[in-house]
């Protein structure tokens, strides 16, 4: 397969990149080379998708499918107007589903109004899902062919965010861990090399439709079980958190993946099953953990974001006083 990933240099479509190279096929990546290489075996292209496709990169076709990561809407547009009669699979997000407290996926869940234009997400971070429904719509509307992928929350090295880097480097611990909410709250996330394997797929079996790309839903006391399995987690409410200035989700302020209930309910609670029918292999999360520990203690510059070791020893002290 002739394999067309735009981008390359960064997390998932690196990990995409790599994946497809691994196995053999002849990929090319076309990006700014602003953020870092592309994989060894890679041919690279230089495109700011500002512009329209670059005739180098055009000539360096024919493609037998496209994967494209992009969250603004020309930048769809140029690429469609130069590679329409291609198979696509195009990465979303669960971002666009409207309403975070339903889990209901593809066909079932309402989508965002679509954001039609492009949209600075440093100055308008919410804009992020609707951006997205606009670009799903554009391949839909133009591809020969295509499929849709809406990832929850992707983890693993090389994670730029740091949310999950967060329990990763907690994962050796043999003291006290702040569990975040409700042990029972449900959670989920994909290790991006199952993710990019399966995108990967998707091109190379020409598969269409839409489906939510995640992990299986385990609760959160499942997940501490796995993710600091010699810690002693000490559950602590929500509100507590709150009160004491913690943010949920990320940030440097923030436990990572820690969601408000029930307003986010059905955020990291979609269904994977129709991934995993269409092929999606999911790997134990404690090989994630392990993995992701790892590439941390190689890494010194590797994000962690969340809140520090400190401010976790005072939250527990004040939950134990309260």
């Amino acid at each position: 397969m002739r394999l067309l990933v735009l981008g390359g240099t960064q997390f998932l479509s690196r990990a995409v990149a790599a994946d497809a190279v691994r196995r053999g096929h002849d990929v090319v990546c076309a990006s700014r080379g602003q953020s870092g290489g592309v994989p060894d075996g890679v041919n690279q292209v230089r495109w700011d998708r500002a512009e329209p496709a670059p005739q180098e990169l055009i000539d360096a076709g024919p493609y037998d499918a496209v994967i494209d990561v992009a969250r603004q809407p020309s930048h769809v547009r140029h690429a469609l107007e130069a590679f329409a009669d291609t198979h696509w699979v195009f990465v979303s997000s669960i971002s666009t589903y409207a309403d975070d407290a339903d889990p209901g996926g593809p066909g079932e869940g309402a989508l965002k109004p679509p954001v039609a234009e492009d949209v600075d997400l440093t100055d308008d971070p919410e804009a992020y899902g609707g951006l997205k429904v606009t670009c799903e719509q554009l391949v839909l509307d133009a591809a020969v062919s295509a499929a849709v992928v809406r990832p929850g929350l992707i983890v693993g090295p090389g994670d730029p965010t740091g949310r999950f880097s967060y329990w990763a480097r907690r994962s050796e611990t043999s003291g006290d861990v702040v569990g975040p909410g409700d042990p029972a709250d449900i959670v989920q996330v994909i290790d991006v090399r199952d993710l990019a394997s399966w995108l990967v797929d998707l091109a190379d079996d020409e598969l269409t439709g839409s489906f939510d790309a995640i992990g299986l839903p385990v609760s959160f006391a499942d997940l501490l079980r796995d993710v600091v399995p010699g810690g002693s987690v000490v559950w602590v409410d929500q509100s507590f958190l709150s009160e004491q200035g913690v943010q949920p989700w990320a940030g440097p302020e923030s436990i990572p993946l820690w969601l408000p209930r029930p307003e986010y309910d059905g955020m990291l609670a979609h269904d994977a099953a129709p991934a995993v029918a269409a092929g999606l292999v999911l790997r134990p999360l404690a090989d994630t953990v392990s993995d992701t520990r790892a590439w941390l203690e190689a890494d010194p510059a590797a994000r962690i974001d969340g809140i520090t070791l400190e401010r976790e020893a005072e939250l527990l002290a004040a939950w134990r006083d309260r």
